[in-house]
């Protein structure tokens, strides 16, 4: 039987700041066999990236929710890219993404190359024209002027639908 109500919601699981360090440094001797000797932390104020790598303070800051919406392993997968350019810069190394060594240490470590989708994407809403002459059916996000634009396909009147 489990200890919650029917109310009551059992909490997300959090990291802190602290675990996340933690985190950082053991997986950049597990993967990198490379201390981490900088600052790992949270940024609220990231929305589309993962994570970010300082090159003047060589610091590393993540996205909460990469944790809070996928979990651990893709906040892992997050820290492994991060911890890429971190240990390519210090090397002088190229540390770009267009870099062929970035990579390649990016291939071998198994981080990923892009953070799923942190913001919930807008339904797109279409116009749509269909010609009369062809019957073709054209959708559009902008409108457009029926009277100035034709058909592609055989220069019909365009008709707008509901």
């Amino acid at each position: 039987m489990s200890s919650f109500s029917k109310e009551e919601k059992p909490t997300k699981q959090v990291l802190t700041d602290d675990q996340l360090q933690v985190l950082v440094e053991e997986i950049s001797l597990s993967f990198f066999r490379k201390k981490f000797q900088h600052k790992a932390f949270f940024n609220r104020r990231l929305r589309t990236t993962g994570g970010r790598y300082h090159l003047g303070s060589h610091n590393i800051d993540f996205n909460p929710k990469v944790f809070e919406r996928y979990g651990e392993i893709e906040l892992i997968n997050v820290i492994k890219h991060e911890l890429c350019h971190y240990h390519l810069h210090l090397e002088g190394r190229g540390y770009q993404h267009k870099d062929a060594e970035f990579k390649s240490l990016l291939k071998k470590t198994g981080g990923s190359r892009y953070v799923r989708p942190l913001v919930d994407q807008k339904a797109q809403s279409y116009h749509q024209y269909q010609c009369k002459k062809c019957q073709t059916l054209i959708l559009r996000k902008r409108r457009i002027n029926t009277q100035r634009y034709v058909c592609g396909k055989c220069s019909g009147k365009l008709v707008e639908l509901n």
